[in-house]
């Protein structure tokens, strides 16, 4: 049982859940009352979503494992109670389950293109199993560039499902409103992913400082200074808050009542909360309890998707 405890530490299990979670709600709460408003058959549906679903969570499961198998050293350091690899787990069985997650989450890639209207989703499983381990092994420690890394492939959790359905759309018979109204809503959550997860991992960063500073990273807070990288986060929220205000005012002339009382509680007032506590924190306590409000904002944010589902 300490082992099962364990292997689910190690693969990063409420991630999972919640990449799990947003592609459903995406896909049942947006993308399909949409396609079937218009008359539409969806490409992915059935098992072959179930099937995108657990490629999209086997390979960041693998990129979980990879990452903790590399990163040993500076765990240590930054949290040695939560150590898995080597401790609980060996190095050997850690390389085992990346290869064999990897490897299933790519070939369902494939079985996807070759069953659906979907085009390269194997070809680009591959790529972000490559990216995971090169950020592993080398992105993760340089200045900003592991971060836009891992906002994108947050990002990609919503545009996959898009993705999938694309080639679908160019075939059908009439190809209107409802490519743009698919397009808009994916780079707008796509968007907000993008964004709280550059948010996030910058906090992170400082949260480590310690261990990866003694290993020679390059991360924001070790060249440019804590508060400078506290600027840099205050200007992100800045303008994810003003994105959000301006959707606000967009879905009001809907009437959209509900959504926009729900986003203000439960997204925005609570970014606010992150921008009065970042510059209060200064532990690396204080920035793991504000890394974890960042992760809750994010969820209560794709949770939002319901409400398409409500007034669509």
């Amino acid at each position: 049982m300490k082992l099962f405890f364990a292997f689910l530490r190690l693969v990063r299990w409420p991630n999972l859940v919640f990449i799990a979670i947003t592609q459903l709600l995406f896909v049942y709460a947006i993308v399909h009352p949409i396609l079937t408003s218009s008359g539409v058959v969806a490409n992915i549906h059935g098992i072959y979503f179930f099937f995108l679903i657990t490629s999209s969570v086997l390979i960041a499961a693998a990129g979980y494992i990879i990452n903790d198998y590399f990163d040993l050293n500076i765990d240590q350091i930054n949290k040695p109670d939560k150590l898995v690899v080597e401790k609980i787990i060996s190095r050997r069985w850690v390389i085992m389950w990346h290869l064999i997650f990897s490897t299933v989450g790519i070939i369902l890639g494939f079985v996807i293109d070759w069953y659906t209207n979907s085009r390269f989703l194997g070809f680009a499983n591959i790529i972000c199993v490559l990216l995971l381990f090169v950020y592993s092994i080398s992105l993760k420690k340089k200045l900003l560039t592991g971060n836009v890394l891992i906002s994108l492939l947050t990002a990609w959790v919503i545009l996959v499902v898009t993705w999938c359905e694309f080639s679908n759309l160019l075939h059908a018979a009439a190809v209107g409103t409802y490519t743009q109204k698919i397009t808009r809503i994916t780079l707008l959550y796509a968007g907000f992913a993008f964004i709280i997860s550059l948010i996030r991992e910058v906090v992170k960063d400082i949260e480590d400082i310690d261990g990866d500073r003694q290993y020679g990273c390059q991360t924001m807070p070790i060249v440019w200074g804590m508060n400078v990288s506290k600027v840099f986060i205050a200007v992100w929220l800045v303008v994810l808050i003003a994105a959000l205000a301006i959707v606000q005012v967009y879905v009001l002339q809907f009437k959209w009542w509900w959504s926009a009382a729900y986003c203000i509680l439960f997204t925005v007032i609570p970014l606010f909360s992150v921008f009065k506590k970042l510059f209060e924190a200064k532990t690396s306590a204080d920035f793991h309890r504000l890394s974890s409000l960042i992760k809750l904002v994010m969820f209560t944010g794709i949770l939002s998707m319901i409400f398409f589902r409500i007034y669509l």
